[in-house]
């Protein structure tokens, strides 16, 4: 049985992944310290809890990916049976960065670090998963020539980027966040390591990433803490923009999938922008009407005037590339769909 390695194992996009990987007969081993709670509050050892019950292929480890120690003891032990790495572990909110930078930058870049140079020593026939942002690019889509309609923000149908942003779109020269920084340095890596050192390396600039199992924060989880807001009846605050702001969401499945093509014909440091694509966009009114619709309850809201320092205001990934290298791929959840199983799941 192949070992892959998942970090940030009990979150969305982890937990996922360990899913679908054990039902390709994978035994995986989850690298997960329950960082979020520390983050947001809210913790992952449910998750976690499940996954060790439910799955005898399944292995859990405390590890921070700060500590290269412990982490290098187990890469020493598994060696070339590690076939795949699925680096998903991050502090991924733009607001809490700015409140302990020296926490967010060496989980974000020295962690990411520490599990490519043990990926190169000790596996380096193995493929690496760098589970990127289109925060990456800072404010330079905010430069895009929008206009203004009822619900969003949109830009013309015959604009080179109307399908969605590339990846020639530069990271250079725009306000990123400090978060965005962190990421960039962790995606630059991924890449060296790959283009410069010849390690099997894919890195995907996610959209925002979702699923029925995120456990949606004020912070971040989108989609996921719209729907508690809705249902709570929690009064929602949406910073900028008037609310118009476009987002393509990706179900965490989707994303998943598109690790497992990744990793069947791996490449050498490619990047790769990953969301849900013009079909899956929608503006946070957008959302916000479509979860009303579902639940039949009317959401309390605010918008405020200042956006959140590097935010987008209008973002729709271009999967082209990818579905041109790995054309078995599609998209299996709408954003509807997505939704629906949102609701649910907090429901339930």
């Amino acid at each position: 049985m192949s070992i892959a390695i998942v970090t940030g194992s009990s979150g969305l996009v982890g937990s996922e992944t360990v899913k679908f990987l054990i039902d390709k007969n994978y035994s995986v081993i989850g690298i997960d310290n329950d960082s979020r709670k520390y983050f947001f509050g809210t913790s992952t050892n449910e998750v976690k809890d499940f996954l060790i019950k439910e799955f005898k292929q399944f292995t859990h480890h405390n590890i921070d990916i700060r500590d290269y120690e412990s982490l290098k003891n187990l890469f020493q032990q598994l060696r070339n049976d590690i076939k795949l790495i699925v680096h998903s572990a991050a502090q991924p909110s733009h607001d809490w960065a700015i409140k302990e930078p020296l926490t967010d930058f060496t989980i974000n870049a020295n962690g990411t670090l520490n599990l490519l140079e043990l990926t190169n020593q000790y596996c380096p026939s193995a493929t690496f998963i760098q589970v990127s942002t289109n925060k990456v690019y800072g404010d330079t889509p905010n430069r895009l020539p929008l206009e203004e309609l009822n619900t969003r923000y949109e830009i013309k149908n015959n604009h080179n980027y109307y399908k969605g942003i590339d990846e020639n779109m530069s990271i250079d020269n725009s306000t990123h966040s400090l978060f965005g920084v962190s990421k960039c340095a962790g995606d630059l890596l991924a890449q060296e390591y790959g283009k410069n050192l010849g390690l099997n390396v894919g890195i995907f600039r996610g959209g925002c990433i979702t699923g029925p199992n995120h456990a949606g924060a004020e912070l971040h989880g989108f989609l996921n803490y719209l729907v508690k807001a809705n249902i709570e009846e929690i009064k929602y605050t949406i910073y900028g923009y008037k609310g118009k702001q476009v987002r393509d969401n990706i179900h965490s499945y989707d994303l998943a999938n598109c690790f497992w093509h990744f990793h069947q014909n791996p490449k050498k440091g490619e990047v790769y922008n990953m969301g849900g694509g013009r079909n899956n966009s929608c503006s946070i009114l957008e959302a916000i009407s479509i979860i009303e619709e579902i639940t039949n309850k009317k959401m309390k809201f605010t918008v405020a005037d200042t956006p959140r320092v590097g935010d987008h205001q209008w973002y729709i990934s271009d999967v082209s590339k990818f579905k041109r290298d790995y054309p078995k791929w599609d998209f299996k959840y709408s954003l509807r769909e997505t939704i629906k199983q949102i609701i649910k799941r907090y429901k339930k």
